[in-house]
Order: C-alpha cells, then sequence, then structure tokens
C-alpha cells in the first residue's frame, strides 16, 4: 500500500472508530459511505475496521518481498519476458540453490512491479504474442526504407530494382489505398516528405491522439499517409471511412459503422444504439482514418470529438485533406483537441531528378534542366501532375519506340494537360 492508501485508510478508520461506541454503533450504512469515500469496497472496510478494533491502526508491511536481481532479470529478457519460462528455469535443476522459488503469481507480481518501477527488460527474443520493440525498425532496414543513422524510412527502392519494359511492365498496377499512379510500373516513393509523415503518423498513433494532415492539393497528403499506415504493424487494425460530399449526421454515422464492421444499415438512423457500438468499439486501439475531411462540417467534427471524449476510447483519429485545417479551425472543441498538425509540402526540386527515377523507370536518363524546367513551368511540385505527365511520357516513349525523354516529348506529354 503506498503512501496515499496509508492516509487514506487512517482517516476512514478514524471516522469509524469515532462512531464505534458500542455495539451495532457501526451500521452497514456507514462502512458503504466510507467505502465510496475512499474508492476501496466494502469488505475493505469492514477489513480495516476490524484490524483497528484489536489495535492495528496501520497496515502491516510485507515482509521479505521477493525481488528479481540482474541475473534472474537477464534470464526473463532471455526468455522473451515469459515469465512461467522464467519460474521453470528457477525450479529445475541447475537454478542457483541460494535463490528462494517463489509462487508463479508472486512472480508476476514482482516483474509488474519491476516494469512499472522504470526498470528496463531488453527482450532477446519476441514471444508468441508480443511485438520486439526493436522488431519495427529492423524491418524497414531490411526493406531498405530506413538509412543507416536517419531513422526515418526515405527511399523504397532502389532505381536498378524498378521492373522494366518486360511482360509484366504492361499489366496495369492496382491503386494502393486509392490512389492512382496513372502508369504501369510506377512505385511509391517515400521522400523526406513522406518520412516527415510517417514519423508524425506513428507518434500519433502511439499516443492515440487526433492528427491532421493538410496542404495543397495533388501534393501526396493521401499517398503519404497511406504509406504510414502501411508501415504499421500488422497487430494495429486501421479503419478506413469514406466521407461523402456534403454528409449529413446519419451518413457520416453510416460511414463510421461500415468502416468498423459494424451493422450500418440497421444502425445508422437510430442514434442511441449506433453511438454506443460505436464507442464500444473504439475502445479497442486501432486507427481510423478519414480522407477529405475538408468536407465535414463542424457539427459533425463535434459529433467525433464527442466519440473521442469517451473515457474509455482508444482509438486515434487521422483527418487527412486540403483545406482540412481550416474546417478543423472552425470547430474549437475539436481544434483543442488535435495532438498533430502536419503540413505536407511539395516535391523538393533539389530531390527531383532522383525521386523520379525512382518513381519510374522511364525518367532514367532525363536530364535535370528538362525536369526543372516542367517542375518550373506546369508541375510545380505537385505529385499528382506530375504522375499524370509520367502516364503521358510513357506513352509517347512507347509510340515512338524511344528510350529517351527529350524536351520534345515532355513538351507534348506536357501539352495534354489542358491550358
Amino acid at each position: 500500500m503506498g503512501e496515499d492508501g496509508r492516509l487514506v485508510r487512517g482517516v476512514v478508520v478514524r471516522r469509524l472508530l469515532a462512531v464505534d461506541q458500542g455495539a451495532g454503533s457501526v451500521s452497514s450504512l456507514h462502512v458503504r459511505v466510507m467505502a465510496e469515500a475512499a474508492g476501496v469496497t466494502v469488505r475493505t472496510v469492514w477489513r480495516w475496521l476490524s484490524e483497528a478494533r484489536e489495535g492495528r491502526l496501520e497496515p502491516v508491511p510485507r515482509q521479505d518481498r521477493f525481488t528479481l536481481d540482474d541475473g534472474l532479470w537477464a534470464v526473463l529478457a532471455e526468455a522473451g519476458g515469459n515469465v512461467a519460462a522464467l519460474h521453470r528455469w528457477m525450479t529445475a535443476e541447475g537454478a542457483s540453490a541460494a535463490v528462494g522459488v517463489p509462487s508463479l503469481g508472486t512472480l508476476h507480481r514482482a516483474v509488474q512491479r519491476d516494469l512499472r518501477a522504470g526498470r528496463v527488460l531488453g527482450v532477446a527474443r519476441p514471444s508468441r504474442n508480443r511485438v520486439e520493440v526493436s522488431r519495427y525498425d529492423r524491418v524497414l532496414a531490411d526493406l531498405k526504407l530506413q538509412r543507416a543513422g536517419e531513422g526515418l524510412p526515405v527511399v523504397d527502392t532502389d532505381p536498378m530494382a524498378l521492373p522494366g519494359d518486360g511482360d509484366g511492365a504492361q499489366e496495369a498496377v492496382p491503386p494502393r489505398g486509392g490512389v492512382r499512379l496513372f502508369v504501369p510500373g510506377a512505385r511509391v516513393v517515400s521522400t523526406a516528405a513522406v518520412a516527415a509523415v510517417v514519423e508524425s503518423v506513428g507518434h500519433t498513433v502511439a499516443a492515440r491522439g487526433i492528427g491532421c494532415w493538410f496542404g495543397d492539393p495533388g501534393v501526396g497528403k493521401t499517398v503519404a499517409v497511406q504509406q504510414a499506415l502501411h508501415l504499421l504493424p500488422s497487430r494495429v487494425p486501421v479503419w478506413r471511412a469514406v466521407v461523402a460530399v456534403q454528409p449529413g449526421l446519419p451518413q457520416m454515422r453510416a460511414s463510421l459503422l461500415d468502416a468498423l464492421g459494424l451493422p450500418a444499415v440497421s444502425l445508422s438512423h437510430r442514434a442511441q444504439p449506433a453511438d454506443r457500438a460505436l464507442g464500444e468499439a473504439l475502445c479497442r486501439p486501432g486507427v481510423l482514418f478519414l480522407d477529405d475531411a475538408q468536407r465535414l462540417s463542424p457539427a459533425l467534427l463535434d459529433y467525433l470529438r464527442l466519440l473521442w471524449d469517451e473515457p474509455g476510447t482508444a482509438a486515434s483519429l487521422l483527418l487527412c485533406g486540403a483545406g482540412a485545417e481550416r474546417v478543423i479551425a472552425r470547430a474549437p472543441a475539436m481544434r483543442s483537441r488535435v495532438l498533430t498538425w502536419h503540413r505536407v509540402p511539395g516535391m523538393e526540386p533539389e530531390q527531383l531528378t532522383t525521386t523520379l527515377a525512382m518513381f519510374h523507370a522511364v525518367w532514367e536518363g532525363a536530364d535535370p534542366a528538362d525536369v526543372g524546367w516542367v517542375d518550373a513551368t506546369v508541375a510545380h511540385g505537385n505529385f499528382r501532375t506530375w504522375a499524370k505527365i509520367t502516364s503521358h511520357v510513357y506513352a509517347l516513349s512507347k509510340r515512338e519506340n524511344t528510350t529517351r525523354v527529350d524536351r520534345s516529348l515532355i513538351e507534348q506529354a506536357c501539352a495534354r494537360l489542358g491550358p
């Protein structure tokens, strides 16, 4: 029992003893009122009073509390944090005879007490149901999504690893998370801007908070957030809700129910059962992603705020869209609860040539001056515009049976984008 618990027990016992003047003077109502005030059970208060009548006003401290020394802590780390395995090792033949073997429950309590106190358990290998802390970083490094010493995923793949113009190049790549790349063989590239989004999304999800990712149309907000969600551990569920054009509350409720796998048809027009079902579903750790959040009215944002104000909510909320920050600013209650604000910039001119070569093989060998001219006059760092230009450059290069992208070819491609 901590210091606060001792103080609470002392106050409860003294007040009950002041009433306890004879047999039957302390009623069950007295005990129930003090139990509610102290935040403990009625049975606990009766036990305190019984011990106080015997002269024991203070709790008896535990004697010889079991603690894990450094050797046992190292064995626990080797066992992947499995306390039962540590207990079997302690009871097996060969364990130190000087170490008393406690019960499994006592061992569990000792481990939990040390972890709450801040003791670090360096798990050497992951157990069956636990994800090792450093496993995520190692996976990023294995997939070449992380450079040594940087700690952020900056490049998806090497340009030489991109598929060529073989048989598989004619098959269109399906959209990834609703993102259209317009051209076969295109790949999502984790630029420095995408890496920053990945970091901010990871922090928001870990903190179970609300975040807003905004920027100009076409700069790659959805691509970056989808990449961040793709890199989350598989044990974290991701729910994607579709925001309709000028949605009302029933449409918004139905969209959330559908995203969370709940019966939207039967619940969307029954407010209280639907809200109760949503609240129960959001008590699970996970991520709810709403793209095009600029379509939400202040009333709908306030509805989301009420869902996330529930004490048991353990999910995080990601809002994304061009102008989403301005819409949220018109809902002060929601705005005050947003943990992360992240503006997604356009493509960096300095890294444009390298990024395009990673995006599609058609840009390999392109003159950086030509690429800079297109960005200055047409694309202006807009990811979606560059994807459309790449699609037309790819089609023209196939028609003319050439592998060199020159100024003439690029100008023809840009002319197809409109005046």
